[in-house]
């Protein structure tokens, strides 16, 4: 085996330089190239870009978000949430329909034949719609699908307790009795139930709505002082003041940091005012009008069972006692509502129905003194009479609450859609002033990678 000489001198050869990989050599480039002045412009014009791009991004997929959510309020949860709501109410007026049409002894006005009819109708009409927006709540299916049983066999009984009262049988009393027993423990509930789950659905949409778009105000706030910065190194490298494309990417990512935080701001302002206000009060009014029905039923059944359903003291009647209960709840439902009345649009009808409470519960008393004295014949027409009987103080009450209820309604609408309008087109805009930004950044900059070469 030979061996390589020594150099002349005695010194070692020295080896060729070795190659690196394609990689390495060009990450080398890239670092050498980093090093010079149009190498540090190229990277800030791609920070800037792709942080631009990032707010674009994040304002339009936050703010589609936000603008769904107040569609779904204004379009879909609030309207359900209204819909329980009026379920309750035909129910309850429903029941309170038979038991005036029961009290007539055979002779039933077909007025309010046509009203009991009518309550029926639409808590079936209403019971549909919300089966087929219910989607995946199981909540909601449950309870759709108890009310859903119930109702038939309650206007069964109804039917049968008039049929059974035409033959002059006391036994008509009994079954309607049962019907509102069923009414009071298995449909009203429910439909209590499905209105607090629709009445969530709408306080968790309004949530979703309201709710700030961190990540695009943070990239924006990130965005607008990386140009910021990118400018002052730019007059302090070239002493120049200006450079137009960072200029109009400045001036169109500020415009889109104040649409996004003004446009929330407003639709935050709009939706929480729907919420704060109308929707509340639309909760104690609603409340307030199913009150109003449960004591009319309770008054009528008074009349009816004439102390066959005696209360817990086994002295009282037990409708009687329901009556009074009713009525407490009725007048705090109505100081509530006054309490969150801003206007004289709001307060004229709750104070109207307040006037007529303190009517009926006067004409219910004189009604209670002569059925206890054992004028029945006396009593019965100062409950279900005409002018100066509690039948017509409590319609005066009931007119007044859906007065009401229409104004809080009309209230909610405007303020909810106040909100919504105020993030029309934001995504949109948002997107197309970020875009035109990373785009007059990179033509800023490449003006001045120009004078390099």
């Amino acid at each position: 085996m030979t061996s390589r000489a020594p150099a002349p001198g005695g010194t070692a050869p020295v080896p060729p330089p070795r190659r690196g990989t394609a990689f390495a050599e060009g990450v080398e480039r890239v670092r050498r190239a980093a090093m010079t002045e149009p190498g540090r412009l190229r990277a800030v014009g791609a920070v800037l870009a792709v942080l631009l791009v990032l707010f674009g991004a994040a304002a339009g997929w936050e703010v589609s978000d936000r603008a769904a959510a107040a569609e779904d309020v204004v379009g879909r949860s609030q309207p359900l949430s209204a819909g329980a709501a009026s379920l309750y109410r035909s129910l309850a007026d429903a029941d309170t329909a038979a038991s005036s049409g029961f009290l007539s002894s055979g002779q039933e006005p077909r007025e309010i034949r046509e009203r009991y009819e009518k309550d029926v109708a639409t808590a079936s009409r209403l019971l549909v719609e919300a089966a087929a927006n219910a989607g995946d709540d199981a909540e909601s299916r449950r309870e759709i699908a108890l009310l859903g049983e119930e109702l038939p066999r309650y206007t069964g009984l109804v039917e049968q307790a008039r049929a059974t009262d035409r033959q002059g049988l006391p036994l008509g009393g009994a079954y309607l009795r049962y019907a509102n027993e069923r009414m009071s423990t298995l449909l009203l509930p429910a439909a209590q139930r499905l209105y607090a789950a629709e009445t969530g659905r709408l306080d968790r949409d309004q949530e979703a709505a309201r709710a700030w778009p961190p990540a695009a105000l943070v990239t924006g706030v990130a965005a607008l002082g990386a140009l910021g910065w990118a400018q002052r190194r730019e007059y302090r490298r070239t002493n120049r003041v200006f450079n137009h494309g960072l200029v109009a990417a400045t001036a169109a990512t500020a415009v889109a940091l104040l649409w996004l935080s003004v446009g929330h701001g407003m639709a935050r302002s709009g939706l929480g005012e729907a919420r704060a206000g109308a929707q509340e009060s639309l909760k104690v009014l609603d409340a307030a009008r199913v009150a109003a029905l449960r004591a009319r039923a309770d008054e009528n059944l008074t009349l009816i069972s004439r102390g066959a359903v005696q209360a817990a003291d086994k002295k009282s009647d037990k409708y009687d006692v329901d009556f009074g209960r009713t009525m407490d709840e009725l007048e705090a439902d109505l100081g509530r509502a006054l309490r969150l009345a801003d206007d004289d649009a709001d307060r004229d009808p709750v104070n109207r129905a307040v006037a007529g409470v303190r009517q009926w519960k006067e004409r219910h008393a004189q009604a209670r003194e002569a059925d206890l004295k054992g004028d029945y014949e006396s009593a019965l027409p100062k409950v279900i009479g005409g002018k100066g009987s509690s039948g017509e103080s409590f319609d005066g009450v009931d007119a007044s609450l859906e007065q009401a209820v229409a104004h809080a309604q009309e209230e909610f609408t405007r303020a909810a859609h106040g909100g919504l309008t105020a993030l029309t087109g934001l995504a949109t805009g948002a997107v197309t002033l970020t875009l035109t930004a990373a785009a007059t950044t990179l033509l800023g900059l490449g003006r001045r990678l120009s004078e390099y070469r």
